[in-house]
């Protein structure tokens, strides 16, 4: 059901609406936790390399799927709190037009040239077919990725963070039984695991597609709505492609930092690859609550209501602080049982490797999840300039610090230290452009 924002007490609006989507990360998350899962305890520890391997790389797809999805969620947002309901719907056509284009030209990139990029970042020999074969089907499930994505961002500027959480929960619960059926009982390898993810993701996109224009068109509008609209499109595009770069400069980032990691050997690169994923899973819950503050923040700046704003902040803090303790005591503590649920039999190497990944991290949730949430409402008023800042400063020194400090006496170590300084000094940034704004209706 489609949701206000604006009305009710903000904390517990905030909190209603944010704690579903928390659960949808964590079942999003399921999709790459159960390929690595199945691939290191069902194939080997080589074919764990090689899907944490192609992992960076899909997250620059990934960038762009997300990207669309901000963009067309804080627009819609926006429009949904001002009740300009046609307004709402153009912009969701024309999202889905410029996304299916933009999704064709990312096909194209990706089939001819995911081979360089894998050796562009130093693969092992051993590992470039299984990662290959990841890559390739992974392409071709583009679409349902892009509109998968599009469809949960629509959900959300609605109010509505209970039906993505229930397309996800019966999704990525399939996508770990068919990742085992296709692994186990069809010997597919890497290719059962690629899949498995495809054909999950593909049923959820097409009913969340279906669920969304249905829940469209029972909003009442006047006259005739338009398909496109190229004023609406430059109002999406300006807070979509910040969004775009921010997420594949992480990447790309990210894939840099892969290339120093590789260097270091395959027991090292599983040891990363299965920490990496839960560290994930934490990072981009965090990121998700920022999404729905987002939301929060566009809905009430549509309804110029522009105190609740201020008020979200401190409840969107209170959240990700509660969660951040389990999270960071789990991990610090527990680590390495749960690193055993990616790899069996692992090498004295790449367990050490996990645990002293998870144990640098960890600490630190407190001050990434901080910088999320004003990240959060920065980009729920438009503000990108200020967001883009924080995050590239973020990005910057953690991947020159990851590649200065590999090369010290710290080795592989000196990489995962790079990611606490990285998000303190971008979390002073994001808090302090924060406090700088006057939450007015003249500041809009």
């Amino acid at each position: 059901m489609n949701r206000d924002l604006t009305v009710g007490k903000p904390e517990t609006v905030l909190w209603k609406f944010c704690l579903p989507l928390f659960g949808s990360i964590i079942f999003q998350q399921l999709y790459n936790i159960a390929d690595s899962l199945v691939a290191g305890k069902f194939i080997g520890e080589n074919a764990l390399a090689a899907v944490g391997n192609s992992y960076e790389i899909t997250l620059i797809f990934i960038a762009f799927a997300f990207g669309c999805n901000i963009g067309c969620s804080v627009i819609v947002s926006q429009l949904f709190g001002a009740k300009e309901f046609n307004k709402m719907k153009t912009a969701v056509y024309t999202t889905m037009i410029a996304s299916a284009v933009l999704c064709l030209a990312l096909m194209i990139f990706g089939l001819v040239m995911c081979e360089p990029l894998l050796d562009l970042i130093n693969t092992p020999q051993e590992l470039l077919a299984d990662s290959m074969t990841y890559l390739d089907i992974y392409v071709w499930g583009l679409p349902f990725v892009f509109f998968y994505n599009i469809a949960t961002g629509i959900f959300s500027a609605l109010g509505d963070s209970k039906t993505p959480f229930i397309f996800l929960a019966i999704s990525s619960t399939s996508n770990i039984a068919v990742d085992i059926l296709f692994v186990t009982a069809f010997q597919m390898g890497v290719a059962g695991v690629a899949w498995a993810t495809f054909l999950c993701q593909g049923v959820s996109c097409v009913l969340a597609i279906v669920v969304v224009l249905r829940r469209l068109a029972k909003i009442k509008t006047e006259g005739k709505t338009e398909i496109f609209s190229f004023d609406l499109f430059k109002k999406i595009t300006n807070v979509a492609v910040p969004s775009i770069l921010q997420q594949s400069f992480i990447s790309v980032g990210n894939i840099v930092i892969q290339g120093v990691i590789n260097g270091f050997g395959a027991s090292v690169m599983a040891g990363y690859s299965a920490s990496v994923k839960l560290n994930s899973l934490v990072v981009t819950s965090f990121t998700t609550l920022g999404n729905g503050i987002s939301n929060y923040t566009a809905q009430n700046i549509g309804a110029e209501k522009y105190s609740r704003v201020h008020e979200g902040f401190k409840a969107g803090l209170k959240l990700v602080w509660m969660l951040s303790l389990p999270l960071f005591l789990v991990y610090f503590f527990a680590g390495e049982n749960l690193l055993y649920f990616f790899m069996d039999n692992p090498t004295p190497v790449a367990l050490q490797t996990g645990i002293a990944f998870l144990r640098i991290l960890s600490p630190f949730y407190f001050v990434v999840s901080a910088k999320l949430v004003a990240d959060g409402i920065l980009r729920g008023a438009g503000l990108m300039k200020m967001f883009m800042v924080a995050t590239f400063t973020d990005l910057l020194l953690r991947v020159i610090l990851a590649v200065v400090l590999s090369k010290t006496a710290l080795g592989a170590t000196g990489i995962w230290c790079a990611w606490p300084i990285g998000w303190i000094v971008a979390a002073i940034i994001s808090i302090q452009f924060y406090r700088s704004i006057q939450w007015s209706k003249n500041e809009y």
